[in-house]
């Protein structure tokens, strides 16, 4: 253990699976934590959920399980499951837990009864709705939130069918803010000695993702529309097809679209009253744009670039995923790393510390391999 990690020294215990709380619990463990993952004995769902498979385990899994100890646990056992509350309230700083409260409260794992024995507990429910409210006992995946939420309804493009983002933004955005509320309440701990119970969902982290949106619909009363690759009030701000790709262009003020225009050949759309201000492009939008497109169209994508970027136009191309892995920024910046056994080779915490960013200390755990040296020989 990196004595140095912030937080070296934590112990939580990752009653999680899937996406949300493994996520939580690595960014946790990549902070330095000993994370005990505990799992059925089957393991956690995301460990089949492939092809592809890396490694004895589905990809998925293996992204999202670094930095921990895994320790499995039959829970209709009692013998095993008092051996695990056991633990938790004599050795754990932290729970972080997915489990419906409908069944993880008759376990005697449930936040009220940990908190009371071990009142200096942080415990962290995450669950799909919420802790309140009339869905609050339904169960919830990322796609289902994109779409109950409102995301998919802005994702994509007018007049086609509702995308999600192929990513799985709400499950790991709920494990962020988990993991940010679990760091805010070990920090007043630390203050007060007093843990405390935080509550995280995929519904209210959708909610969160819809602050603009929700801002803008509340001002003018006209529902958001969908915007391909751009986006809602900034005009132009989206990606064209080149000769040879797709490039996106952010021209996000007016002397950004003054360059713009001008390496498009057309500064006389500056004083055109349909383009002059933002709030006028915006309303001439389709306009725009359909003018833009057909001069984009006619060269590559690094030519623009590197007109672009010579007059100070923020761009980017759309790269593929092995394109991003193979760039020498991501080279730069470390953010790929090797597990300690180079079997696996991740994307690491995407923060750095007095530029070090923190290392993988261990690769994604085998089903059941720590049980015993957590729980002791044949308790697991």
């Amino acid at each position: 253990m990196d004595a140095d990690a912030p937080l070296s020294g934590i112990t939580v215990v990752e009653l999680g699976h899937s996406v949300a709380a493994p996520f939580a619990g690595q960014i946790l463990g990549d902070l330095g934590a000993r994370i005990v993952k505990i799992e059925k004995p089957t393991g956690d769902d995301a460990r089949h959920w492939g092809p592809p498979w890396w490694h004895g385990a589905a990809a998925i899994f293996q992204s999202l399980n670094r930095n921990k100890l895994s320790v499995a646990v039959d829970m209709r056992d009692e013998t095993q499951r008092s051996r695990l509350r056991q633990f938790i309230v004599s050795e754990a700083d932290v729970v972080i837990q997915n489990m419906r409260p409908s069944s993880v409260n008759p376990l005697g794992i449930g936040a009220a009864e940990l908190t009371r024995a071990a009142p200096r507990l942080v415990y962290c429910n995450i669950g799909a709705f919420g802790a309140v409210g009339p869905l609050k006992g339904r169960p919830g995946y990322d796609p289902l939130m994109q779409a109950f939420g409102g995301l998919m309804g802005v994702t994509g493009e007018e007049g086609r069918p509702p995308v999600r983002v192929n990513t799985s933004i709400m499950d790991m955005g709920t494990g962020m803010w988990a993991a940010i509320g679990i760091v805010g309440a070990l920090f007043r701990r630390a203050a007060t000695g007093k843990g405390c119970i935080v509550d995280a969902s995929l519904f209210e982290t959708a909610l969160g993702w819809m602050t603009t949106h929700a801002a803008t619909y509340q001002a003018s009363g006209v529902l958001p529309r969908r915007a391909g690759s751009g986006t809602t009030g900034i005009v132009p701000y989206r990606g064209y097809a080149t000769a040879d790709g797709f490039l996106v262009v952010a021209a996000a003020n007016d002397k950004l679209f003054e360059l713009f225009a001008g390496v498009l050949g057309h500064k006389e759309w500056i004083e055109d009253t349909r383009f002059r201000t933002n709030p006028d492009r915006v309303a001439n939008q389709d306009e725009l744009y359909s003018l833009i497109e057909p001069i984009m169209a006619t060269a590559p994508t690094a030519q623009w670039v590197g007109l672009l970027e010579q007059v100070g136009v923020p761009c980017a191309p759309l790269q593929t995923v092995d394109e991003v892995l193979a760039h020498p920024q991501t080279a730069a910046l470390g953010m790929l790393q090797k597990t300690p056994d180079e079997t696996l080779a991740l994307l690491g915490l995407p923060l750095s510390f007095n530029g070090r960013r923190p290392a993988i200390r261990r690769g994604p755990p085998a089903l059941g391999a720590d049980t015993s040296a957590i729980l002791g020989e044949g308790k697991g």
